[in-house]
């Protein structure tokens, strides 16, 4: 939008058609450079998490002396299209991934002319910390959840006349939905500093579910990891402290709106 200016809903139109081509370039750009180095990504970002000597196995194996000594895993793929579609897949999520904070400036550039001076003071930064946010559940999925599901999966057998060779399609698609979607869940106290905003919820309604806020977190957890206790409890202390910050968030705003109504 235009600082200072009044703009006709064709004029809004255009800014936002402008801004939304500007993403859609640098998500494509970006997803080229991955097609580009698409093997070096399989072998050293997704499939090196099968390898006990991946950073998070060792880790936890010299800490905490959970060692794993082997993950017995073939890959295979039995689609015509099933490399290629994934590859392009991955490339695509991939772009979205790293020029995050490009689309989330311009998604703010649009709005932030239509906010008062103190509301755009309140959430100065703010670009910073979603994409800050957003990267910590990155990594949060693709070194603590992630890598939990495939040593889990790929360890398991009901039998041991039965191997476990997952399709490309099955395994890709785990990693990536697991780790993109724990990008999303970190964003929980923007999320709730913008119903705060909208006078949606408060700190007390918040504080008042706690409890069942805890067992739903639990549930997730119990969803989207491996089903044992250690793996959730790992898994859902994040996401009760990011509860717990949503609290404060939302206090916050609160505070701000009580100081600006006795001004």
């Amino acid at each position: 939008m235009k600082e200072g200016k009044e703009m006709s809903f064709l004029d809004h139109l255009e800014e936002l058609r402008w801004r939304l081509v500007r993403i859609a370039s640098v998500i494509v750009l970006i997803a080229i450079v991955l097609w580009i180095f698409q093997e070096w990504i399989i072998d050293h970002v997704f499939l090196s998490m099968k390898d006990p000597s991946f950073i998070s196995f060792k880790f936890m194996c010299d800490y905490f002396g959970m060692c794993i000594d082997e993950i017995p895993v073939k890959m295979q793929s039995t689609t015509m299209g099933g490399q290629f579609g994934y590859a392009m897949m991955m490339s695509m999520l991939g772009g979205v991934v790293l020029s995050f904070p490009f689309i989330f400036y311009q998604i703010w550039a649009f709005v932030k002319p239509g906010l008062k001076a103190n509301e755009q003071s309140v959430v100065k930064g703010i670009v910073f910390y979603v994409s800050l946010l957003f990267f910590l559940g990155i990594a949060f999925g693709y070194f603590i959840v992630a890598p939990m599901c495939v040593q889990f999966f790929g360890t398991y057998q009901m039998s041991k006349n039965i191997d476990n060779i997952f399709t490309i399609n099955s395994y890709m698609s785990t990693i990536l939905s697991t780790v993109f979607y724990s990008g999303l869940l970190f964003l929980l106290p923007v999320v709730a500093y913008l119903f705060a905003k909208l006078g949606i919820i408060t700190a007390v309604f918040l504080r008042k579910y706690r409890k069942h806020a805890i067992v739903g977190v639990l549930i997730l957890s119990a969803v989207i990891t491996p089903p044992d206790l250690i793996s959730q409890v790992i898994v859902s202390i994040p996401i009760v402290l990011l509860y717990e910050i949503s609290i404060l968030v939302t206090a916050g705003v609160e505070r701000n709106r009580r100081k600006e109504e006795i001004v």
